[in-house]
């Protein structure tokens, strides 16, 4: 698991666009192309393909490869898997996203990966399917709280324990360990997914706070632009583009 920071460049990198939950809806993937050409960087929190699509992991893998090559084209790009991008077992004998882990040169970065962009780390995180890969997060995450610099952004499809980000109007699905994980290293912010329907339930929203630390799931939507959130950190800003309409939040 590669998980030690690397710097490959210099400026400081000041807006970010995060989207989840792609589900293999390409209409969605060819608007972020077009979207990453006015960003710094693009940020996809798992679920880039979809295991109820008639088109087999294998083939959507190709797909999608070629996407991330376009999208790093234009930004630099960072991509954690979700439970939809499992394609077999792992060294633990638990479901990975292996396709997802393949090199893809120096302005991409998937599962495992922690990367300095000027003052802000950047830290993917894969999904775990079982306490090998999930004792694989924790080490990630205590080697990148080294020496972190003046920010720091993780990719984690679940949404934490606690907030509102994990209710689908029915249901709760809480990740724990997440919450626990903010609570010891405190990062910045968190970008996450998961649950569809958060930003729109009764008494939902796309973003939560634990502690200093903030958490956004941009919700899954149909039509040709994806839920999205921007981030504007030189702005001070964060602002969530949904369905029929925009919200913002002063970043800490």
């Amino acid at each position: 698991m590669r998980s030690h920071p690397a710097a490959v460049r210099q400026d400081v990198a000041v807006r970010i666009l995060a989207v989840s939950d792609l589900h293999y809806r390409l209409r969605h993937y060819d608007w972020l192309v077009e979207a990453a050409a006015g960003v710094d960087v693009v940020a996809l929190a798992g679920d880039l393909a979809d295991v109820a699509n008639p088109v087999p992991i294998a083939v959507q893998a190709v797909v999608l490869d070629k996407y991330l090559v376009r999208l790093a084209e234009r930004a630099v790009v960072f991509a954690a898997s979700g439970n939809h991008d499992l394609d077999g077992p792992g060294p633990y004998g638990e479901q990975t996203a292996g396709w997802l882990r393949r090199p893809r040169g120096a302005s991409g970065f998937t599962d495992g990966t922690s990367t300095d962009l000027g003052d802000t780390r950047f830290t993917v995180c894969p999904w775990w399917d079982g306490p090998g890969t999930r004792d694989d997060v924790d080490r990630q995450l205590g080697d990148a709280a080294r020496d972190r610099p003046a920010r720091w952004v993780w990719l984690y499809h679940a949404p934490p324990a606690g907030t509102v980000l994990c209710r689908d109007g029915r249901r709760e699905f809480p990740d724990h360990d997440l919450a626990g994980w903010i609570e010891q290293h405190q990062p910045d912010l968190v970008l996450c997914g998961h649950i569809h329907q958060a930003p729109w339930v009764d008494g939902g929203s796309w973003h939560a706070s634990i502690g200093t630390t903030l958490v956004v799931n941009p919700g899954k939507q149909i039509g040709p632009v994806p839920p999205h959130v921007t981030f504007d950190t030189d702005a001070g800003t964060a602002e969530w583009f949904g369905v029929f309409e925009t919200q913002r939040v002063t970043l800490g």
